[in-house]
């Protein structure tokens, strides 16, 4: 019989477990429902009995890695904090967020317990047999892995099952820091520095996803370039919407073609086949081809909207819900007057 062993972390505070342990947490609880598989929760934080708390009620056993060594990701605590959680849970299963700070260390926690590991998973079924299914986007396919070798690690996607969100009850996680052997620690967290939050245009929590592409950049009817009137104009928006910002390929690499581009993107914006692929509820692209390199990124977005000057554009042809032809530089001007509008109560 399998027992499933569910990995989380905290966030930035050291007590609370990030959205993407929350996630992970739901889709332990439904797998081992479907396979009544024991359920065990171990938690790498600062303050386990704190982050415990939320999930309470989700498992009967609840394992935690704790102290100030855990406040922050690192590698080397991480690696030997996961694996005494491992050891510990004798789990044949182990989900985990496929985080910033879980991707980095769970391939060598794999490797140290004798398992191995499959990432970027967006959805695990199968009944006889466990199957686990991602994409590859490079190839645009979809592949369903069933392995028999154990433990098996599966490192879930951002956005593939609701976070969990049972009511918060005391609990007290296993103290099993006891078991953690440390290895020397060569790197010393001094503190963090986070660009301001009107600065900030990647949002991962955001509703919803704003899209620019090199149409803003090209010359406008009166024949000039507005660059700086269209950072202008989505910076505006950004702030007043709180939406995440994404940019097609073309235009993030017209910065390094010696083009003119909009100063606040960098290639972490890409949203693409080569990019990044966003889970946001709404998707709104602005001056995009969309052709599929492009599309496929947007996979997991719930609803698409585009618009385009042209009529012929690859947005209107059964990639996107809705489709505004007319002018992006006009639109905004006037979504970001309504908005105005809004926050002003008139």
């Amino acid at each position: 019989m399998e027992s499933i062993l569910v990995l989380t972390h905290a966030d930035e505070s050291g007590a609370v477990l990030s959205k993407g342990s929350l996630e992970s947490v739901t889709a332990g609880r439904e797998l081992a429902a479907r396979l009544g598989a024991e359920l065990t929760i171990g938690i790498v934080a600062k303050d386990a009995s704190s982050a415990a708390a939320q999930v309470a009620g989700a498992a009967k056993r609840l394992l935690g890695v704790q102290g100030e060594a855990f406040a922050q990701a690192r590698f080397a605590s991480d690696a030997a904090a996961c694996e005494a959680l491992c050891r510990a849970a004798q789990a044949t299963i182990v989900l985990a967020p496929h985080s910033s700070r879980f991707a980095r260390v769970m391939a060598a926690v794999a490797h140290r317990v004798g398992g191995l590991i499959d990432t970027h998973i967006t959805a695990i079924g199968g009944a006889a047999n466990l199957e686990a299914t991602r994409w590859f986007y490079r190839q645009r396919i979809e592949a369903v892995v069933s392995r028999e070798k154990r433990p098996w690690f599966l490192l879930l996607d951002a956005g593939t099952h609701p976070a969990f969100a049972g009511e918060a009850a005391p609990a007290q996680a296993e103290e099993i820091a006891i078991a953690v052997e440390l290895p020397a620690l060569r790197t010393e967290v001094k503190g963090t520095r986070a660009p301001k939050q009107g600065a900030q245009t990647i949002r991962p929590d955001a509703k919803l996803l704003f899209v620019a592409g090199a149409g803003w950049t090209k010359k406008q009817p009166d024949g000039q370039i507005h660059v700086e009137d269209a950072g202008e104009l989505i910076l505006k928006f950004l702030g007043a919407s709180g939406a995440s910002l994404g940019s097609s390929k073309s235009l993030v690499d017209q910065g390094g073609e010696g083009n003119s581009v909009l100063p606040f993107l960098t290639h972490l914006n890409q949203v693409g086949q080569t990019g990044s692929t966003p889970r946001h509820a709404k998707g709104l692209s602005t001056c995009c081809h969309g052709e599929e390199p492009h599309v496929v990124g947007w996979r997991f977005v719930g609803e698409r909207r585009a618009v385009s000057l042209d009529p012929n554009c690859g947005w209107t042809r059964g990639k996107a819900d809705v489709v505004y032809v007319a002018d992006a530089f006009e639109v905004m001007k006037r979504v970001n007057a309504l908005l105005e509008d809004a926050a002003s109560g008139s």
